[in-house]
């Protein structure tokens, strides 16, 4: 049984985008030319779930060598998982990423909204920690406190109008700065300890099975990632041909 450490950002989030992109229809080469965008409606919240979890992801792998990282850890007893759960110095942290890019995001207390409409991305993250607590608390025979995080990713802005109540809440720009200020709290063999049960599956699923190659779903998922930026390039040329086109007519059609 693989260990949890070796699993990579968004694993969850891009092995269920697959499985939805398997009952999408391909894209015809007629759609491809004019940059047809290969997501479907249903696939589309997912790739940017996957996009979120990687973006913080690869954030995260700065942090120095006495922290631990885990990505995607699979909780419970069903399909959930934690995106990201941080052992260091500092403590404990479960880290809930959104992806709400060039959206306004609003918090006072335990409310959160984003483009106006609510969220529980704050009670959902604070669960999320006292779970992670629980658990690792059992496995390693010492109480173990755990803070939430919620990572807004790439947000048109965000505005903080009460602390968050349950849970902190910062964009991904901030996320590194605020982890690097905090004091420790830990001895390093507190770490230590931690990091060692939260990096086994069955400290955290009751039923853990067989994972799917992480590498060979990161490799699919650049190979998607690729597809979609090259489509959306695509349809930027044609909408600048188009404009030339009208351009031409209009202005430089009297000349000739």
């Amino acid at each position: 049984m693989h260990e949890l450490n070796s699993r990579v950002p968004g694993q969850e989030v891009i092995a269920k985008l697959m499985e939805v992109r398997q009952q999408d229809a391909d894209v015809s080469l007629l759609g491809r030319v004019f940059g047809a965008d290969p997501l479907s409606a249903e696939a589309r919240p997912w790739y940017r779930g996957a996009l979120g979890e990687v973006a913080v992801g690869r954030l995260l792998a700065a942090l120095g060598p006495e922290w631990t990282v885990l990505h995607a850890v699979p909780v419970g007893a069903g399909t959930s998982d934690i995106d990201h759960v941080l052992i260091g110095p500092p403590g404990v942290f479960t880290i809930n990423t959104k992806n709400h890019t060039d959206q306004s995001v609003w918090v006072a207390g335990r409310t959160l909204m984003v483009a106006g409409q609510r969220q529980r991305h704050i009670p959902n993250a604070a669960h999320e920690a006292a779970r992670a607590g629980k658990l690792l608390s059992a496995a390693s025979g010492t109480p173990v406190e755990v803070a939430g995080v919620v990572v807004v990713v790439a947000p048109k802005n965000l505005t903080i109008r009460k602390v968050p109540d349950g849970a902190k809440v910062l964009t991904d720009r901030q996320l590194l700065r605020w982890l690097q200020s905090l004091r420790p709290v830990l001895a390093v063999d507190q770490v230590y300890r931690i990091a060692s049960v939260a990096g086994m599956p069955r400290t955290w699923h009751r039923n853990p099975g067989q994972q799917t190659d992480p590498v060979e779903l990161q490799h699919r998922f650049n190979a998607l990632r690729d597809q979609v930026d090259r489509a959306r390039q695509r349809r930027l040329l044609w909408v600048l041909a188009a404009f030339l086109g009208f351009f031409s007519i209009i202005f430089l059609g009297p000349f000739f």
